[in-house]
């Protein structure tokens, strides 16, 4: 088939509509020629029958036959001996001393079958069908009537459908390569738009036919994935310029210490703060991995179980003085521990930086299906126009809230992109003071 692949679109699409266009005049044109054999056929013995039911009827007054026999002009009108088959009468064109049909062809004809024989048997240039009646007092009659015509008819019908259907076979698949063409030009200049679009910087989009039609509907949607795609690249370069930003901040402030640490020859004095930054270092490419890998991997593959929320706040709030943990009920979600660890995890540490005394825990069920998850400080809080943006990865609201308190501003970007994946929704609201983390998260019966 790679033929079939080699051909353009437009070459397709003509070669099957040419293939159905043959397909569909052939049975026509065959479902045509039995129509008009059928109705040949038909009308050659409705006049043959006619000519039967005549002499029927002059036989049946008695009386002498007369010599000649009363027949249309292209009709061959015998009368048969019941036991011999010999000639008892004829019309003009009948030959009185050959029958038309002969001792099997008799009985044949007299069961109803219409039977074709040589035109010579009455002196005829063509082939005659022969229709057979007896009457009561045990005579046959016989009538004959030519083929010619009708062999010509059809012959004449074959030859106009050979010369007609072919032609009509090319007009129409001119039109149909002109239309088909037509239809498929906003295909060529959506790939001329592509071409120009792909791998540049711009702001460019396909053009978008003015038909409404499916591909109308493709540019449409196609320019819908550039924005898209543009928006991504926008937040890809943004997110590359932030993490290097990130990570010159401790590789220079490392290279300054170890500078400082080779002039001096004090290597002690230095390696606490080396240390530190390098744990922070470590941090920023845990999360950065993470992120990404967030980013790659399909939710519908994640290992899910049922996962008890209450028993989870408990366990984390033991690593800290200063956290709390409301009593409540258990409470189920499925999905994967881990991933739920660690956004409880950085929800917890995020506000232990910025809380003032104490840091509260709690969930509790929002309905029959959701389970709402909260970590409220006591800190300064966040202005209302702000709490979408500590989000977005390497926020920075002030000084105070982010660096210098030892995040790396992908904190807040991890709890969003997990509590996604797991279904839920995560928001901040106001505590008065401080700030409150809302996470709802699909709710499970519980778990025996």
């Amino acid at each position: 088939m790679r033929w079939w692949a080699s051909l353009s679109l437009r070459g397709r699409l003509i070669l099957l509509g040419t293939t159905g266009l043959v397909v569909g005049l052939s049975i026509a044109g065959a479902a045509m020629a039995i129509a008009m054999t059928y109705s040949f056929r038909g009308s050659l013995d409705r006049s043959a029958d006619s000519t039967v039911t005549e002499i029927s009827a002059l036989l049946d007054e008695g009386g002498k036959l007369p010599e000649t026999l009363p027949a249309p002009a292209n009709q061959v009108v015998q009368i048969l001996d019941p036991q011999q088959h010999s000639v008892l009468a004829g019309d003009q064109n009948a030959d009185l001393l050959v029958p038309l049909l002969r001792g099997p062809e008799v009985d044949r004809a007299l069961h109803g079958e219409r039977v074709e024989v040589p035109g010579d048997r009455a002196v005829q240039p063509d082939s005659l069908r022969v229709t057979a009646h007896q009457v009561p007092d045990g005579r046959i009659i016989l009538v004959a009537v030519p083929l010619g015509d009708y062999h010509r008819s059809l012959d004449l019908l074959k030859d106009a459908l050979w010369v007609t259907y072919p032609a009509l076979i090319v007009v129409l698949v001119a039109i149909a390569w002109r239309v088909v063409g037509a239809a498929l030009a906003p295909v060529d200049r959506l790939r001329l738009g592509a071409e120009r679009i792909t791998g540049a910087a711009t702001d460019e989009r396909l053009p978008v036919p003015p038909s409404s039609d499916e591909i109308q509907r493709l540019a449409i949607t196609l320019n819908h994935m550039l924005d898209r795609l543009a928006v991504s690249r926008a937040r890809q370069r943004s997110f590359i310029a932030d993490a290097a930003h990130e990570l010159r901040s401790p590789l220079a402030s490392i290279r300054i210490q170890i500078e400082v640490a080779q002039k001096l020859g004090d290597w002690a004095a230095v390696s606490d703060d080396v240390l530190t930054d390098l744990d922070r270092l470590t941090r920023l490419v845990d999360d950065l991995l993470l992120l990404a890998r967030a980013d790659a991997s399909d939710p519908r593959r994640s290992a899910v179980e049922p996962v008890e929320l209450h028993s989870l706040l408990t366990t984390l709030a033991k690593r800290y003085d200063t956290v709390t943990v409301d009593p409540g009920e258990p409470l189920w979600t499925e999905g994967d521990p881990d991933a739920l660890h660690r956004i409880v995890l950085n929800l917890v540490d995020n506000a232990v930086r910025h809380a003032r005394d104490r840091v509260a825990l709690a969930v509790v069920a929002e309905n029959a299906t959701e389970v709402l998850l909260t970590v409220t400080d006591d800190g300064r809080g966040i202005p209302a126009p702000l709490r979408e943006r500590v989000f977005d990865r390497f926020a920075r609201l002030d000084d105070g809230r982010a660096r210098d308190a030892g995040g790396s501003g992908l904190g807040l970007a991890i709890v969003l992109e997990l509590v996604r994946r797991h279904g839920g929704t995560v928001r901040l609201a106001d505590a008065r003071p401080g700030v409150r983390a809302e996470v709802r998260l699909p709710r499970l019966p519980e778990v025996t």
